[in-house]
């Protein structure tokens, strides 16, 4: 069996001249497709390499539904509904492959959605929101990769400082300058990216606010086996009870929109597991605290050094 090194080696030899051309101007400067995008002293490797972002994935795939376009086109072409955490453990392992893989292997990464994303087209059956019946929508079109891309930032952010610890203003604007590396090198376009921290969060609050994210049939159909996943006895148990982080992270507005229940006792439960998590963490070794693929990197960079 090849070596890691060697597989990697291969990887970066097959690389384009438009592929180290598309890398540069996602990083804003020249790449080593064999180190990362971004490396062991960025906020977006401290941030990500922590397990328990893990809470905050079903608050990401909400938000993201919650884009009729966006949930047609899941609803449509993943069988979501027979495998509600397969998109989760997807997302989890690009992120953690454009994180904390090589250059070379994020964009290789990447390519591999855009290949998904390729055939993921159509027409709403339906209106919702202010969408009409028969809107096109489809999977590549830059304002949908900008709002999944955004729910992603916006919910690792939250999960981070809620469970693990608060960043400071400089770091959070540094966290974002990297995020948008990853905005880039998904192909959309640098004018529809939000330039600061403060742009970006106001584009937020005008997606929960505005009209825009309208949870439809398609929304509703994916989140029911996504709370309540098809599991075994024991393990289906295990699941649901992580349906107080994912509705209580939700924003209160699309909470609402959902048709979700969230009383004082679920607010106050809630509060309970965060204080106690953000106890426990501290001490909790790395071994347990990290991705697996975190871990790798940083061992990676050491015995590079």
């Amino acid at each position: 069996m090849a070596s890691q090194p060697a597989v990697r080696n291969a990887r970066t030899s097959q690389l384009s001249a438009s592929d180290r051309e598309r890398l540069r101007r996602a990083a804003g400067r020249t790449v080593d497709p064999q180190r990362s995008l971004f490396g062991p002293e960025s906020v977006t490797w401290r941030v990500n390499r922590e397990a328990f972002l893990l809470l905050g994935g079903g608050r990401a795939l909400l938000l993201q539904i919650a884009h009729p376009l966006v949930a047609a086109g899941v609803a449509e072409h993943s069988g979501f509904e027979l495998a509600p955490l397969a998109r989760l453990r997807r997302t989890l392992e690009l992120t953690l492959a454009v994180t904390f893989g090589n250059a070379a292997e994020a964009l290789a990464a990447v390519q591999r959605i855009e290949r998904v994303h390729a055939r993921v087209r159509g027409v709403l059956p339906e209106a919702v929101g202010p969408f009409a019946r028969g809107t096109p929508y489809d999977a590549s079109d830059p304002a949908l990769l900008l709002w999944v891309h955004a729910t992603l930032v916006d919910t690792a952010l939250l999960v981070y400082q809620r469970f693990v610890g608060r960043l400071s203003a400089a770091e959070r604007a540094a966290h974002y300058a990297e995020t948008m590396i990853t905005a880039r090198l998904f192909g959309i376009p640098p004018a529809l990216i939000p330039p600061t921290p403060s742009a970006f969060a106001a584009y937020m609050r005008e997606m929960i606010a505005g009209p825009t994210l309208a949870v439809g049939p398609a929304s509703r159909a994916i989140a029911a086996p996504l709370l309540a996943p098809p599991l075994p006895m024991g393990l289906r148990q295990l699941a649901s009870s992580t349906k107080l982080f994912t509705v209580g992270l939700l924003p209160a507005a699309i909470r609402r929109r959902y048709g979700y229940s969230w009383s004082r006792t679920h607010a106050s439960a809630l509060r309970v597991l965060t204080a106690a998590i953000r106890t426990g963490l501290p001490v909790l070794p790395r071994l347990v605290r990290d991705f697996p693929q975190a871990r790798r990197a940083v061992r990676a960079t050491a015995d590079g050094a």
